[in-house]
């Protein structure tokens, strides 16, 4: 791989990633959720942070933003037409646009559904998905801003990727999707097994995060929803349930 990739939890359930162009030695923060876990995981890995790549605008995903920006000489890159909602931005990008690392380039993707400026940042060279909250382990986010069309179409978006691409998402939410997932299939033998796995880990201590997309699209329901109107009827059942 040309890149390599840290994730630290944060906040009481968030996750953060660092990701480290091994060619240039650029490093970008994927959303800072919270400036004390940030520099405590630039700390461990001795990564100097160069770049911000901000999903969307949700406090929990910029909170650390500024403090950061006050440490480092860092790039912050953001959605264009969310710009009015994102710390200030020193590029403003557009979906189809292509964001440099280094030598790594990733892919913006438009991704409305859980606010309408969310993108995701992909690189399809080293199989990588930063997804911030629109695709999560067994589930998917909540529908604050966006319509059921908007968020089907997202999550088709992404589904379309390589198999063997590696979700990172901006949440530990595995365990409580889990018994969503299991409540809809109680009976798929290798949907319980998964499970079992996803419990042990989380048993342990450990992170469900990153995930492959070939699991979701085995598993996970949201990706299953075979229209908008069946989508939104999981995503109302999901939210009550």
């Amino acid at each position: 791989m040309s890149v390599s990739c840290h994730l630290y939890p944060c906040r009481s359930d968030n996750y953060g990633v660092l990701v480290r162009d091994e060619s240039s030695g650029r490093v970008a923060l994927i959303d800072v959720p919270e400036e004390a876990a940030t520099r405590k995981a630039i700390a461990e890995t001795g990564w100097t942070p160069t770049d911000i790549f901000i999903t969307h605008h949700h406090r929990d995903h910029i909170d650390g933003v500024g403090g950061i920006r006050s440490s480092y000489d860092v790039r912050v890159v953001g959605n264009a037409a969310d710009a009015q909602r994102l710390p200030r931005l020193d590029t403003a990008v557009r979906p189809g646009d292509t964001v440099t690392l280094g030598d790594a380039e990733f892919e913006v993707l438009d991704t409305p559904g859980h606010t309408v400026g969310h993108i995701a940042y992909i690189s399809r060279t080293d199989k990588l998905a930063f997804v911030g909250d629109t695709l999560f382990a067994l589930g998917c986010g909540r529908m604050f801003e966006g319509t059921p069309s908007q968020f089907f179409a997202s999550l088709q978006v992404l589904a379309a990727l390589d198999p063997e691409t590696m979700i990172y998402c901006g949440h530990e939410y595995t365990e409580a999707n889990a018994r969503f997932a299991v409540h809809l299939s109680p009976d798929d033998d290798a949907l319980l097994a998964h499970v079992d796995q996803i419990v042990q880990k989380r048993g342990q201590g450990l992170a469900t995060v990153p995930t492959e997309l070939t699991t979701e699209l085995a598993f996970n329901p949201f990706l299953k929803a075979g229209t908008a109107d069946a989508f939104a009827q999981l995503r109302a059942a999901k939210d009550h349930f």
